[in-house]
């Protein structure tokens, strides 16, 4: 079934499967968190742009888990960023956490004009050892060639809207052939495919639900996945997808279920009113 963990290109582990924490209501996350630490997960994807990583802090340190045992990922906030900005805004996150270093910190959205200055932050970051491994999120390929073209040290990853219904085939490759692991966020469309008759098949064939089928192929196609779940009986569901294996048959079956669909973008205004997508 494959172990729980892919190996970055730096040799950093990673697990597949975190928690995202990003929430439209707001809500506190805290609890959230320390349930899903009790139960198995280890690793937590919060940003900036959350407003949250004060909560990601505190659960953190009141689990039973040692802090090297967790796998915690932020992300700088289009506001903050540029070279100085970068790091300042890097300092206020590791101050919120309450934390030595991150394991991976990620450019929250491609801007033009200034992510190449916030990259050389990044880099520096690494190379201080502050950051045990850096990535982006939201980048395409052109975003990411021009990234590379400049850059000293290549993402190790790159985090993206991916599910069945938008597999980005190109990318994806890409990724693969640069070995800068890809990583799922809203992996499971928001629920929306709950009811996809072809999904239902095969999580009936498992015994499993649509969603654990949706994050086992997440695994098995080579991509990171971090559901975000509130609900207690979710987060365990969510994390019990090393059990089973789909064929190859199946992994194509989903595949095909592509249609380019994006989510529409997340609106990050309602936790800081500066934010822009």
């Amino acid at each position: 079934m494959g172990t729980n963990e892919t190996i970055l290109y730096n040799g950093v582990k990673m697990p597949w499967i975190g928690l995202g924490v990003w929430t439209e209501a707001r809500e506190d996350a805290t609890e959230a968190i320390k349930f899903a630490i009790k139960n198995g997960y280890r690793s937590i994807d919060t940003a900036s742009a959350y407003a949250n990583e004060e909560q990601v802090g505190r659960a953190v340190k009141e689990s039973e888990i040692k802090r090297e045992d967790i796998f915690i990922a932020t992300k700088v906030a289009n506001t903050d960023q540029g070279y100085e900005s970068t790091l300042k805004a890097f300092e206020k996150s590791l101050e919120l956490l309450k934390m030595d270093y991150i394991d991976l910190y990620l450019i929250h959205w491609p801007i033009e004009g200034k992510s190449l200055e916030t990259w050389k932050a990044l880099e520096t970051l690494y190379k201080e050892k502050k950051v045990r491994a850096i990535g982006v999120s939201n980048f395409q390929i052109n975003h990411l060639e021009e990234l590379m073209n400049q850059a000293d040290i290549k993402p190790m990853v790159n985090q993206v809207e991916y599910h069945p219904n938008l597999t980005r085939p190109e990318l994806r490759e890409y990724c693969m052939k640069h070995g800068i692991q890809m990583e799922a966020w809203s992996p499971l469309m928001r629920g929306q495919l709950n009811e996809h008759e072809v999904l239902k098949e095969i999580a009936l064939k498992y015994k499993k639900s649509v969603a654990q089928v949706i994050l086992r192929w997440n695994i098995q196609g080579n991509v990171v996945t971090i559901p975000k779940s509130f609900n207690e009986k979710r987060i365990i569901e969510n994390s019990l997808i090393f059990d089973f294996e789909l064929t190859d048959k199946e992994m194509e079956v989903i595949f095909a279920l592509n249609q380019d669909k994006h989510l529409p973008p997340p609106d990050l205004s309602k936790f800081r009113n500066n934010i822009k997508n």
